[in-house]
């Protein structure tokens, strides 16, 4: 299922539609979908790079607005909505773990800065739903969420525009996992002086 997804995601970025679906996968990447943006963003801004920050700005914005949706499955309607769908994707249980170790504002914001906005570890949407269920500042969940996707995307932009094709192949394969073992070591930092803080 998730290879149909993902082809049919990338069908997406050769029709006259492609910036209103990029739109629309930043938006459900953020609170309900599993295929990432950035499968659409890639080719869409590698076939027109004079485009490609304004790709970027779209695809941080329509995925801020997603954020803000899942944000609100978490705070509203976590049993109805939310689980069920962490649920259907397998992730549940990943969201637990996450729920049990995360408890205020600035771990969520690590999380979503470091790990959501740049790689995929976890996905977003369990970052948005965990900000929701924790009752996370609204406000303060929205600035957080277009400084970690906006840096995303615009990087992406930017490297696209710079290194073109050969950087496609890096970002698709080495990225998530440079930036997750940055993540890791950053979390790690974190948790190490909260306890010697203690």
């Amino acid at each position: 299922m998730l290879r149909r997804l993902y082809d049919w995601t990338m069908s997406l970025a050769a029709r006259k539609s492609a910036e209103v679906w990029l739109a629309v996968i930043a938006f459900v990447e953020s609170s309900v979908f599993l295929v990432p943006a950035d499968v659409l963003f890639l080719p869409m801004a590698l076939a027109k790079p004079e485009r490609s920050y304004r790709y970027a700005l779209v695809a941080t914005i329509a995925s801020v607005l997603g954020g803000i949706a899942g944000w609100a499955l978490g705070y509203y309607a976590y049993d109805a909505i939310a689980r069920p769908v962490l649920e259907f994707y397998s992730k549940f249980d990943e969201f637990e773990q996450w729920r049990s170790a995360i408890h205020g504002e600035w771990e969520i914001l690590l999380l979503l800065l470091v790990t959501s906005g740049l790689a995929h570890l976890p996905p977003i949407k369990v970052v948005t739903i965990l900000a929701g269920v924790i009752g996370m500042n609204l406000g303060f969940f929205v600035i957080s969420a277009i400084i970690a996707r906006g840096a995303r995307f615009l990087l992406l932009a930017w490297l696209l525009r710079r290194y073109g094709e050969p950087i496609r192949h890096f970002v698709e394969k080495r990225l998530g996992q440079i930036v997750g073992i940055g993540a890791g070591v950053l979390i790690t930092l974190g948790i190490a002086y909260k306890l010697l803080a203690h």
